[in-house]
């Protein structure tokens, strides 16, 4: 199969996947090969070194005509897909030459999506309505990855994860306030509570490359208590959420734009307690040297428009 693959990769024309979609389409070689403006010979040719490179015949050879095999009903559906591809692709790029598609691909922090992300990415859609988006939320190492891939436009998240800060270019936007929660069946606290009144509760902690659990580490000392030897360590918001909603004798530390979302839906409730430590902050995060696509410099324009105004 290998072998096989890297002849297709070496000798695979278009024109003979052209050639099974016609005659798939009309049932017959000479039909097929008007259609294609070739000869009888020359399509029959084609068809003969595309069934060599496959190591398969694609049709059974009858008095009337030829009959699609099983191996030929297989290929004419791939070739059909590549058809299908190489159009969409055509009509990608006359979207973005036209200034109204193409694809824009972000990694976004959680605490940035609800106040940041979103609502820029609601005004782009009416400006851009055929622009393709994806969000991968994620930490930001990992998010700085995939942008040194070249698999994200930008990042709104932190620089300073990586062991070289220095290759990206970094626009601050802001701090991202955290919030102590629990589970909604939680007793409601009223007055302010200290860490030392959670010494008895299991943490929902980060992984320990992310910088929200240096902080936790750092507001749990402060606070004369002694990372937990048991925690429950996730980047996953839902996970957490969840694992709140199991048991009251949870905590964990979430963004508090996104405590506050899943608080007023009765998921959460935070618990009046106040960090010590200055707010993480975040920023508008791309790589140095790369070209910026036409809606990525869009989105950033509406981006730092937003956060002037807020």
């Amino acid at each position: 199969m290998k072998n096989t693959l890297q002849v297709l990769m070496s000798r695979l024309r278009m024109k003979q996947l052209q050639l099974l979609i016609a005659l798939d389409d009309h049932k017959s070689l000479h039909k097929a090969a008007s259609a294609m403006s070739m000869t009888q010979s020359a399509a029959s040719k084609a068809l003969h070194e595309l069934e060599s490179m496959l190591e398969a015949p694609l049709f059974e050879r009858a008095k009337s005509g030829l009959i699609v095999n099983q191996f030929g009903h297989c290929v004419i559906r791939y070739a059909r897909l590549v058809a299908t591809d190489l159009t969409a692709l055509c009509d990608d790029m006359a979207e973005i030459r036209s200034g109204r598609g193409g694809r824009l691909a972000i990694g976004s922090i959680m605490g940035a999506i609800p106040d940041v992300v979103a609502p820029v990415l609601d005004e782009l859609h009416a400006s851009l309505p055929n622009l393709s988006v994806e969000i991968v939320e994620d930490t930001s190492a990992r998010m700085l990855m995939l942008l040194d891939d070249g698999r994200l436009d930008l990042v709104i998240g932190r620089s300073t994860v990586s062991d070289e800060p220095s290759r990206y270019h970094y626009q601050s936007l802001g701090d991202e306030p955290l919030s102590v929660v629990v589970g909604y069946d939680h007793p409601r606290v009223a007055k302010e509570i200290g860490l030392q009144a959670l010494a008895g509760y299991r943490w929902i902690t980060y992984p320990g490359h992310m910088p929200l659990h240096a902080l936790l580490e750092r507001e749990l000392d402060l606070a004369g208590i002694s990372m937990p030897a048991n925690p429950i360590s996730t980047a996953s918001t839902f996970v957490t959420v969840t694992l709140l909603q199991q048991s009251t004798d949870l905590v964990a530390l979430l963004p508090t734009d996104i405590a506050e979302r899943f608080a007023r839906q009765k998921m959460v409730r935070i618990l009046p307690v106040a960090l010590k430590s200055p707010s993480p902050t975040f920023g508008i995060v791309t790589r140095k040297g790369g070209v910026l696509s036409s809606p990525a410099q869009q989105f950033i324009q509406r981006l730092r428009k937003l956060e002037r105004v807020r």
